[in-house]
């Protein structure tokens, strides 16, 4: 028997989901995440899901992991301390930056800006200069070199980072630092721009590389304690870890490069949702992960998630490839509090975490958070993860009352329901940013809601964005884990051109094009990846001359075929996506920036789930009856267990859904119907049923 386990890291919990590759049976678990050290929880959840499973951990041959250590090492600033190398005249390229202020009008007040991740003492200068046409201008200073390695060595560096002007054109000089560093600072790992980033415009390519190097020592213990703790407890599989693209490279690639790994969490369950609504029919939707700490949302159209150029983790924003998935503070740990200044209520960013956890876990936390408000409400059952946690409502109850207390509210009740409608109109928010202001109508869009707590505020969310069916995956508090699991290896190269459409042709980018996919292809090779198996993409970032940011575009390979429609294609793309993002053309040249070709191995091949036909009626899967607080009023509902319900069946709202690893509230004057794949499909009842995939 073989298996593949996704395994994924949440703030509150790990997910894991094993797949019998043999028989495509898959069995989950949910275990509360060890923030001290993440192998911690993720070991104990391999023993216990592959013990449920009746399976050794022997026969686990991969374990496919999304992670936060790389974001989390950002966030709390608990990076490596970097010694920066740049050319002779650029030591404050990190300090100038660009000119970037956020938020609103006069922002800038109190908006404290952000140091940056090498320090100025810690940035050193070296005599060379490469042109931007790859010659060089300076020879490389080598005893310079080896002064100013010594002069950070002095500094007590963790790691480095090497970025040249023009490194992106010419490599050697960066190349050369590199084994220099090795014997000046035997044991810093050294991160070089022409390898993490090799494109034009120094500031994008000095920060990422930097940021490379700062969460670079941090990965690289995470993943050799890893694996040490897998293969000592049996586990012989090998170990590959997610990109923020969607992707698989193995644990020493994700090591190397850990900036490409910086959204590896969210990015499984945008890969797992893809799964999902291919099974039940929907091509364009939006998603919505909801967890303990924050929230997730990202765009998909025609079952390909947008890719973005930048990723941002806070503060930071680097020049990495991945899904384009934007973060909102909102989760079920969010705690809500009245600021004495305004006296009005607000809900989050600050999370109770996992530890003390909300109220209701009766773990130690008392402050009042938006999974105590659910139960309050009665949305919430008594007991999660399958019986591993029971709820205390009297402590929630206590917890909500403070907050009823602060703005004078006449019942825990409404307090709870005040603290439910903000958190919605938070998450909205950020559904609002990959739709609405990237020119999308959400109402165009179905909805795949997932996490432990989306599920439960689903219903209400495609009622603000209007995206129906919301659409419930079997087992939604693991769906990332699911991504993890179903997604193959990938890799990209890329190459910067900067050339006008006038002095390219055809058959001149063809050659570049197909060099690039040799380039990518090579780690998919390594790890024994049929050539006839492996799938290549291409994408290109274009602008009008003169202009000073460019736009990513599909590059449609198949137009290259001799015939001179492969630069016409490419224009055609570009000035579709320009008008669509800005209304106008402009009558300016088209000019090519950067080319890049992408290599993605084959998907896992296992066979779904089908649910029984059970009719209508899910009256085998009622529980109990059940009463929640809904617009003022306590309203009659039914508790269901989502495992009994079988394929047709339509539960009508007001309902509980309940799973081992998350809740489905379907809210009155809507219904859920069952699809054969198990995804649950809520739609307002004056809805057209017939469209549900």
């Amino acid at each position: 028997m073989s298996c593949r386990l996704g395994v994924d890291v949440g703030g509150t919990f790990t997910d894991l989901l094993l797949i019998n590759e043999d028989t495509g049976e898959t069995f989950r678990e949910k275990t509360p995440s060890t923030p001290e050290d993440q192998s911690v929880g993720v070991l104990r959840g391999v023993k216990r899901v592959c013990e449920d499973a009746g399976v050794s951990l022997d026969q686990v041959r991969s374990l496919l992991h999304g992670t936060t250590v790389a974001t989390n090492a950002i966030l709390e600033g608990k990076g490596a301390r970097v010694g920066l190398v740049t050319t002779d005249g650029f030591r404050q390229v990190l300090q100038i930056a660009r000119s970037f202020v956020p938020g609103g009008l006069a922002g800038w007040i109190i908006w404290p800006k952000p140091e940056p991740l090498a320090s100025l003492e810690d940035t050193v200068e070296v005599r060379e200069r490469v042109g931007s046409d790859g010659e060089v201008v300076t020879v490389l200073d080598e005893d310079d070199v080896r002064a100013k390695l010594g002069r950070l060595r002095e500094h007590g560096i963790e790691a480095l980072a090497v970025c040249l002007i023009n490194s992106y054109a010419n490599p050697q000089h960066e190349q050369r630092i590199g084994e220099i560093a090795a014997e000046e600072l035997p044991g810093i790992r050294v991160s070089l721009s022409s390898s993490v980033l090799p494109e034009l415009r120094e500031y994008e390519r000095a920060i990422t590389t930097v940021a490379n190097a700062y969460v670079q020592p941090q990965v690289a213990s995470y993943v050799a304690h890893l694996e040490s703790q897998l293969d000592e407890s049996g586990v012989v599989g090998r170990l590959y870890m997610l990109r923020s693209d969607g992707g698989l490279v193995s644990a020493r690639s994700a090591e190397d490069n850990p900036v490409a790994m910086l959204m590896s969490g969210p990015t499984g369950g945008v890969t797992g949702a893809v799964w999902v609504a291919e099974e039940t029919g929907h091509e364009d939707f939006l998603t919505f992960d909801m967890g303990g700490t924050s929230t997730d949302v990202a765009l998909v159209q025609g079952l390909t998630p947008r890719i973005g150029r930048e990723t941002t983790v806070a503060d930071l924003t680097v020049r990495a490839t991945s899904v384009d998935v934007r973060t909102v503070g909102a989760g079920g740990g969010s705690i809500a509090h009245v600021p004495e200044l305004t006296q009005a209520l607000r809900v989050g960013p600050q999370s109770a975490g996992a530890v003390p956890g909300p109220a209701a876990y009766a773990a130690g936390g008392t402050d009042p958070t938006v999974t105590d408000a659910n139960v309050v409400l009665g949305y919430l059952p008594t007991e999660l993860a399958g019986g591993e946690i029971t709820l205390d409502r009297d402590a929630a109850y206590a917890a909500v009352k403070a907050i009823a207390d602060a703005t004078g509210l006449d019942s825990v009740e409404a307090a709870a329901e005040g603290i439910i409608d903000i958190v919605n109109e938070n998450m909205l928010g950020g559904l609002r940013l990959v739709s609405v202001q990237q020119g999308f109508d959400p109402r165009d869009f179905a909805l795949v809601a997932y996490g432990g707590a989306g599920p439960l505020h689903a219903n209400a969310i495609g009622q603000l964005t209007g995206s129906w069916p919301v659409i419930i995956p079997p087992s939604p508090g693991v769906l990332c884990a699911l991504g993890d699991a179903t997604t193959g290896l990938r890799d990209e190269s890329v190459r910067t051109l900067v050339r006008r459409f006038s002095e390219l042709t055809d058959d001149s980018l063809r050659e570049i094009l197909d060099e690039l996919a040799a380039t990518a292809r090579v780690s998919l090779d390594a790890e024994g990846v049929d050539a006839g198996d492996q799938q290549v993409t291409y994408a290109a970032d274009v602008r009008y001359h003169g202009q000073g940011f460019e736009i990513p575009v599909i590059i449609d390979i198949d137009a290259f075929d001799g015939t001179g429609a492969g630069l016409d294609s490419m224009r055609a793309a570009f000035d579709a996506e320009h008008e669509r993002l800005f209304s106008f053309l402009l009558r300016n040249e088209q000019e090519l920036v950067t080319v890049r070709a992408t290599v993605s191995g084959p998907r896992p091949d296992f066979a779904a789930a089908t649910l029984a036909e059970g009719g209508a009626d899910p009256v085998a899967a009622r529980r109990e009856d059940h009463e929640i607080w809904v617009d003022g009023a306590l309203v009659k509902a039914g508790i269901y267990d989502r495992a009994r319900l079988q394929a047709g069946n339509v539960v009508h709202g007001a309902a509980v859904i309940t799973e081992m690893d998350s809740t489905t509230l379907v809210l009155p004057g809507h219904t859920a119907t069952v699809h054969p794949s198990g995804s649950l499909l809520i739609r307002p009842n004056d809805t057209d049923q017939s469209k549900e995939g």
